[in-house]
């Protein structure tokens, strides 16, 4: 079968033929449909994410991935072949988390293999493109939104950055009733996005007049939560500033910059608090699912574009470049 390899010692990618994995005692081989290209994925290419618990030097990428139970391995009972699903983009390990496509080779392939309790049933109706970048590129955002950040309605809220990440948060961020929703991007596009997805006021983050629009549009208050999704360090000193007393500022998007803070003082008289997250849990996914399920969320709007599989390497550089301002690009076997 085709795999989209990568060594991460000399980070060098490649699409090759690789054998098709059998599954083992508590295993499901999956006929991969869909896999999502993630900036993660990126990283993972470029050397600024490394792998803990990767044994030896090459994985297949893929943490996004939707499929059909193809066969089942000694054990497994429950699932049967045909069965529509997405996987988690982890699973536990001795009390440690792998990530798929990380730790453990993933779903830019043909085939690939998930241990039967990471497998997420999926509806009829939900396509195989959409379904496959909920765990990530929805479900982060989601946890981001109501676990680490605790968003409740009626909050003021900022979202910096309207990417992959971003477009999903204010969509979620919508869903769970925060007001005002200000969104921010440098983008003309992404911006007009962002009011698109639900957002009551898009704005540059190089206009003068910032902190007085933010001001006037939380009727002096400030932010009760701001969502740095870009991991831009001036992104974070931006999103700080821009808090009320006892905001929340949350750091989604991965930077292996330093975090600093204009005025500390300020920041504690007003008792604020920085939050780091990371990822999701597996009732996330399986939360985002029943809501898909229940037309609360709709997600047609996120597929920006389809590579095969052999093309792997052009849909890294198309999401690198943010050739055509993408949410999710996806790859199909």
């Amino acid at each position: 079968m085709l795999a989209g390899r990568l060594n991460v010692t000399t980070r060098t990618f490649a699409v090759e033929e690789v054998d098709v994995p059998e599954p083992g005692p508590g295993e499901v081989l999956v006929k991969v449909a869909a896999a999502g290209v993630c900036l993660s994925d990126v990283h993972l290419i470029e050397g600024m994410l490394r792998p803990l618990y990767l044994q030896g030097d090459t994985v297949t990428l893929g943490h996004e991935v939707a499929g059909t139970v193809d066969r089942l391995g000694e054990g497994v009972t429950g699932p049967r072949p045909g069965d529509r699903v997405l996987l988690q983009a982890g699973e536990e390990r001795d009390g440690v988390v792998h990530t798929r496509g990380v730790d453990y080779d993933g779903g830019w392939a043909e085939y690939a293999l998930a241990t039967v309790d990471t497998l997420v049933p999926i509806p009829d109706d939900l396509p195989f493109d959409q379904a496959c970048f909920i765990p990530d590129a929805v479900s982060t955002p989601w946890a981001a939104i109501v676990a680490t950040a605790e968003v409740r309605p009626a909050e003021a809220v900022g979202v910096w950055g309207v990417g992959g990440l971003g477009a999903h948060g204010v969509q979620l961020l919508r869903l769970v009733g925060a007001y005002p929703i200000l969104a921010f991007d440098p983008l003309d596009a992404a911006r007009q996005r962002a009011l698109a997805f639900g957002a009551d006021l898009a704005l540059d983050p190089a206009d003068p007049d910032l902190p007085a629009k933010v001001r006037a549009a939380t009727s002096g208050l400030g932010l009760r939560a701001a969502f740095d999704f870009a991991g831009v360090p001036p992104v974070r000193e931006q999103a700080a500033a821009c808090l009320g007393p006892g905001g929340r500022l949350v750091l989604v998007g991965l930077t292996d910059k330093p975090l600093s803070l204009a005025d500390g003082t300020r920041f504690s008289y007003l008792q604020q608090q920085i939050r780091g997250h990371y990822g999701s849990a597996a009732e996330h996914v399986v939360q985002l699912v029943d809501l898909v399920r229940g037309h609360r969320l709709d997600l047609t709007r996120s597929v920006s574009g389809t590579f095969p599989l052999a093309k792997a390497a052009e849909a890294v550089q198309a999401l690198e470049s943010k050739t055509g301002n993408p949410i999710r690009l996806i790859l199909s076997p």
